[in-house]
């Protein structure tokens, strides 16, 4: 199984995203994945039209090389975080997010939660030519959620992270993991490993 890359789509000092996502990077690496992280406080990128910069550059290798995607992003102004778009925009065209598996956090501090955010983020991936898996996680009422030390204190929340980062581990080893291997073994590649051993 190829690594999984987990990503916190806002520069926003001590977010809660990051929080909420790195709740399911734990889960993540409990069910035995390995977890790649990319966090848009770290990151140097350039506007549509500039040269890339080495963070786009790295980020494009890592997702090439990746059996899934995780964007996690805030809702702001009812929509999802610019920082968010332009990691998307640094990711090429065709954008290598194409033909990836991508599972999608949302948060907010407001009732009804990232709803309109994660529905937009979810049409821009698909666009591009991801392959959007259902049960998106909207996370309302953030700021309640965690602590100051970022433990998640809401247990349904917690439930919900849980089950985003198991949803997306099944998935990879169910359907992408296989369909490598069977795409290796039509193409007659004798350093294809057992089916066995890619789950």
């Amino acid at each position: 199984m190829k690594p999984i890359i987990s990503i916190s789509g806002t520069s926003r000092p001590d977010n809660y995203t990051s929080r909420a996502l790195g709740v399911v990077n734990e889960r993540i690496r409990a069910a035995g994945a390995e977890v790649i992280e990319f966090d848009a406080r770290e990151m140097e990128l350039a506007f549509p039209g500039q040269p890339l910069t080495e963070d786009a550059k790295e980020l494009r290798r890592a997702i090439e090389e990746a059996d899934a995607v995780l964007i996690a992003t805030p809702e702001y102004h009812g929509t999802f975080a610019a920082m968010t778009k332009l990691i998307i925009e640094n990711l090429g065209f065709p954008s290598v997010l194409q033909g990836k598996t991508v599972s999608l956090l949302g948060v907010a501090a407001g009732r009804i939660g990232a709803i309109k955010s994660l529905e937009q983020l979810r049409g821009v991936c698909a666009h591009v030519g991801a392959v959007v898996l259902p049960g998106a996680v909207s996370v309302a009422g953030v700021q309640q959620a965690f602590d100051e030390q970022g433990h998640c204190t809401d247990e349904n929340v917690a439930q919900m992270l849980d089950e985003l980062a198991r949803h997306t581990v099944s998935y990879v080893r169910e359907y992408v993991c296989p369909s490598y291997v069977l795409e290796a073994d039509i193409r007659g590649d004798e350093n294809t490993e057992p089916w066995s051993s890619t789950l």
